[in-house]
């Protein structure tokens, strides 16, 4: 067998070892009402604001794809050298991390829970939570991983999407990952809810190539609306809607705006413009329950990533430092 063979079979053999230590009922006898105790303290702050939902998916997202879903986004440094301080997650929303401290000081509250469950176990609930209140899919979240001690602004480096990529560089970083093409794709439409800012964009509606373009996979009409919300000396800071047509329902609304040439970022777009991955985004636009579907084992693979299980981490006591 080849040496890359021999390392891919290396990595599923790790893969399917540390989620055999995953279990739904993971904290049935240390803390057997956690699901509700989070469930709770998530609906009361996704009452307040609907930022929560796609703040809290995003979080979940940023911090698997980086050092494995430990919660490692979650923690701060003196210095500003951890995840969060990171280029690429200056942008991720406080009502996210917000959302977790809450539901874990609600968990510590009762002291039977109390510094039982792992702040990775407390993100992975809250975002199948937060996706659920928006109208999407429940389902059952694998707990038992380990909070990491390890943070820093440079490992995010060329570790998540940029809004630029094709289908060929998305494919390659999900696989990496374990994660097939389908589920990169199902994944994507977790872009059905939540915003981005106006600097991400605006080489489409701008800069496509010469000076002044807007790019040919965009509908004119759609991209005419973007021009207005971002103008070119506008505050690149300032966030525009995901999807247009629902931004605050978790639905299949993301597959029929790429069937309409409405994706916000090239590397959505590029879902529907790529014929080897058109088939699913038809599927999904004209299916909202194979989406569903789709998504919940895509997620659930997601949330295996890296983790840390036994000894290898902690469970924090404090979700932005270690103990």
């Amino acid at each position: 067998m080849a040496p890359k063979s021999l390392h891919f079979l290396s990595f599923l053999l790790l893969l399917t070892t540390v989620y055999a230590q995953l279990r739904v009922d993971y904290y049935r006898h240390s803390c057997p009402n956690v699901e509700a105790i989070v469930r709770s303290a998530v609906k009361k702050k996704f009452q307040q604001t609907f930022v929560t939902a796609p703040s809290t998916l995003r979080l979940f997202f940023h911090d698997c794809f980086v050092r494995g879903c430990d919660a490692s986004v979650m923690l701060s440094s003196k210095n500003h050298t951890s995840e969060k301080d990171s280029a690429d997650d200056l942008s991720l929303a406080g009502d996210g991390f917000d959302t977790v401290i809450r539901a874990k000081a609600a968990v510590d509250g009762v002291p039977q829970c109390r510094n039982k469950v792992s702040c990775a176990d407390i993100l992975a609930m809250a975002t199948r939570d937060v996706v659920a209140l928006a109208g999407g899919p429940s389902y059952g979240v694998e707990l038992g991983r380990r909070d990491g001690r390890i943070s820093t602004r440079r490992s995010v480096r060329h570790h998540l999407p940029r809004p630029d990529f094709k289908l060929d560089q998305l494919s390659s970083m999900f696989a990496s990952h374990g994660l097939t093409q389908a589920d990169l794709i199902a994944l994507s439409g977790a872009h059905t809810i939540g915003f981005s800012h106006c600097n991400r964009i605006s080489k489409r509606i701008y800069h496509f190539k010469t000076r002044n373009r807007i790019d040919p996979t965009l509908n004119l009409a759609y991209a005419k609306r973007l021009r207005q919300l971002c103008p070119q000396r506008v505050d690149p800071r300032i966030a525009i809607e995901m999807d247009p047509a629902s931004p605050q329902t978790f639905d299949n609304m993301y597959y029929k705006n790429l069937q309409q040439g409405k994706g916000l970022f090239t590397s959505d777009q590029s879902l529907f413009t790529d014929k080897r991955s058109r088939k699913f985004v038809n599927l999904f636009a004209s299916n909202n329950t194979a989406f569903e579907r789709a998504f919940v084992a895509a997620i659930t693979k997601l949330g295996r990533v890296g983790v840390r299980t036994g000894k290898q981490g902690e469970i924090r006591h404090d979700c932005s430092m270690v103990n």
